[in-house]
């Protein structure tokens, strides 16, 4: 009988499957259904900065959208902390599986106290979507870096509950900083924020958003980043998250070194159901290979077990080009 039991944040996980920060996990009726379906665990709709600062005036500020005032008024009032608050302790009351609150945040501000309420609603943890776009020539690179280490010691000295970093992955030196957001209090890291991306519209000479869900092709980035993190810094745990759609990828993820994985793209293409799918299927794999329990081969195949990496990667750079006609 296969174990899908993982640890992640502290938390014993019956499964390695996470339903990612989405519309999926935005009311109690819909996490009831996903702990049916064999979730792992949780992490709720993120919760904005700007809602748990009441105001909408330092984000237009960063924006060359004012028309954008009147959705954020209305954005705010209908998006109360209470409410929030409130689909923390009814989904804790409801269902056995950890309950992850999310912030999408830009800055250290009042909103840090937002923490010690999730805390209290009974988050079993927090997950910090750190969104900061680098546009100036005016700041290197450390001064953006600096803001994701402050967000997150001040998030720690207000909360005693886990937190985990969702990250995107355009960062100088990726070890070295994942390195320093530990140094500050992380203990996870989500590898990688799928952010808002922009498309042109030919005919009408426009910008327009692109594909919201995440493609199969995009588990090619994390998966080589989620191996390197999880083996040279390994204090902190790694969960994947972005191009996760089938159990192949999730069996990728695990092999590379991440303690579980988040889906979400995935479920909104086939239904929260799928999630049975993935998890029978993962249990179909390890019976195959004879692994009685998931933590067998997490990272076994992660950067530990090659000497030098970026030889490795150098080399292999260097016969696939040279093979390719």
């Amino acid at each position: 009988m296969s174990n899908l039991s993982v640890s992640y944040l502290g938390l014993k996980l019956k499964s390695p499957i996470i339903v990612g920060s989405s519309g999926l996990t935005d009311s109690v009726d819909k996490i009831i259904k996903l702990e049916e379906y064999g979730a792992g665990a949780v992490v709720l709709k993120s919760i904005f900065e700007e809602q748990t600062n009441y105001e909408t005036g330092s984000m237009l500020n960063d924006n060359a959208y004012p028309e954008a005032a009147d959705y954020l008024s209305a954005y705010v009032k209908n998006n109360t902390i209470e409410k929030y608050l409130s689909l923390i302790q009814e989904s804790k009351e409801k269902v056995n599986i950890p309950v992850i609150a999310s912030v999408n945040c830009v800055s250290v501000g009042e909103w840090v106290s937002f923490a010690k309420m999730a805390e209290e609603a009974g988050a079993d943890a927090l997950e910090l979507n750190v969104y900061v776009l680098p546009t100036s020539t005016k700041y290197d690179s450390e001064r953006y870096e600096t803001r994701y280490y402050d967000i997150v010691t001040a998030v720690k000295n207000e909360t005693k509950i886990p937190v985990a970093v969702k990250l995107g992955q355009h960062f100088t030196n990726l070890p070295s900083f994942i390195n320093n957001l530990y140094k500050r209090g992380a203990d996870a890291v989500v590898l990688f924020n799928r952010f808002y991306a922009p498309d042109i519209n030919i005919d009408k000479i426009e910008f327009t958003p692109a594909d919201i869900l995440s493609s199969p092709q995009e588990i090619r980035n994390s998966l080589r980043w989620v191996g390197l993190i999880s083996s040279v810094v390994e204090e902190i745990e790694v969960c994947a998250s972005t191009g996760i759609h089938n159990s192949s990828a999730v069996i990728k993820q695990l092999l590379a070194g991440a303690s579980a994985v988040q889906v979400c793209s995935a479920l909104y293409k086939n239904g929260p159901e799928y999630i049975k799918t993935l998890t029978d299927e993962l249990k179909q794999w390890m019976n195959k290979n004879t692994f009685d329990e998931v933590k067998e081969f997490i990272g076994r195949l992660n950067y530990k077990r090659i000497k030098d990496p970026k030889v490795f990667e150098r080399s292999q750079f260097m016969k696939y080009y040279s093979d390719k006609k």
